[in-house]
């Protein structure tokens, strides 16, 4: 997998998981620092003027330990989670709960 180039989709994935990454971390200097890139890698990422790397998606999949396909197809955050923090709704059985 060594050079391999992400896709648009799966880039925009995993900037996704690393705005996630970003609001239960609480700066990006403290992300960057968790998944060993320099803060100034990061924000040339954030802002689009670098592509996301295969590397940063494989730490940011370790990091939150999870597949790495799961961060690039947009597994991770869960569907119906929280677009900002991640936070994923508990769900109550309404037929079963009691009255």
């Amino acid at each position: 997998m060594i050079g391999r180039r992400l896709t648009g989709v799966e880039q925009t994935n995993t900037l996704k998981a690393l705005q996630i990454l970003r609001v239960r971390v609480g700066t990006w200097r403290l992300v960057a620092k968790a998944l060993g890139f320099q803060p100034g890698v990061l924000k040339n990422v954030r802002h689009r003027y670098k592509c996301v790397s295969f590397n940063m998606a494989s730490a940011v999949a370790r990091l939150v330990g999870v597949p790495f396909d799961d961060v690039v197809t947009g597994r991770w955050p869960p569907p119906g989670s929280c677009p900002h923090c991640g936070h994923v709704a508990e769900s109550y059985p309404i037929a079963n709960s009691p009255r």
